[in-house]
């Protein structure tokens, strides 16, 4: 077992499936730091292997809403505070790692399309040690959190897509409403 990992998600919002690659990575070592990337505008970049997910429209919560639902999440997983950290990740800005997680770490992945090929190859040009969880065609995905978000804006079922404190937390601040007037916002 490792003694230290990394594993990072934009997690807008944190689904199921988002779970289980947290905890396939958990599995893998004694303590795991989970990088929350796009943490701000400010730490976040467009990449042309996906250049959707640096939008605002695609980053409705906020870093701190993020670390709470998945901190939530993790200890609703019988996941001790002291196995586990939470960190910005500024994932499209290389030269800003060293300040926020421990390189000397393996940094998991999964790979289901262009994007995740590009994070190898930038993990592997920094000398990273890095761990495959799996790899997968994109159509064999599961869950994404864009299709969460849209149930939500459109008044659909979402609940039983996300572990229950998240849920919890998402109606507390009203994300859905969120949402909501971000679309509306977005379409005028």
């Amino acid at each position: 077992m490792l003694d230290t990992g990394v594993i990072h998600g934009r997690f807008q919002v944190l689904h199921n499936d988002h779970l289980k690659y947290i905890l396939a990575g958990k599995s893998r070592c004694r303590h795991l730091i989970v990088g929350i990337t796009n943490p701000d505008p400010h730490l976040t970049k467009e990449d042309p292997a996906d250049p959707q997910r640096s939008l605002p429209l695609n980053n409705p919560l906020t870093y701190y809403e993020r670390y709470t639902i998945i901190r939530e999440a993790l200890q609703e997983a019988d996941i001790a505070l002291r196995e586990f950290s939470l960190v910005p990740f500024p994932i499209n800005l290389p030269d800003l790692y060293r300040y926020y997680l421990p390189l000397e770490s393996t940094f998991f992945l999964t790979i289901y399309d262009s994007w995740g090929k590009r994070k190898l190859e930038q993990f592997k040009a920094l000398g990273l040690q890095t761990e495959i969880l799996w790899v997968k065609p994109l159509e064999q995905k599961g869950l994404s959190a864009a299709g969460v978000r849209q149930k939500m804006v459109s008044g659909d079922p979402w609940a039983h897509l996300v572990p229950p404190s998240t849920r919890h937390l998402l109606e507390a601040w009203d994300i859905p409403g969120r949402l909501r007037k971000l679309n509306r916002n977005h379409a005028k």
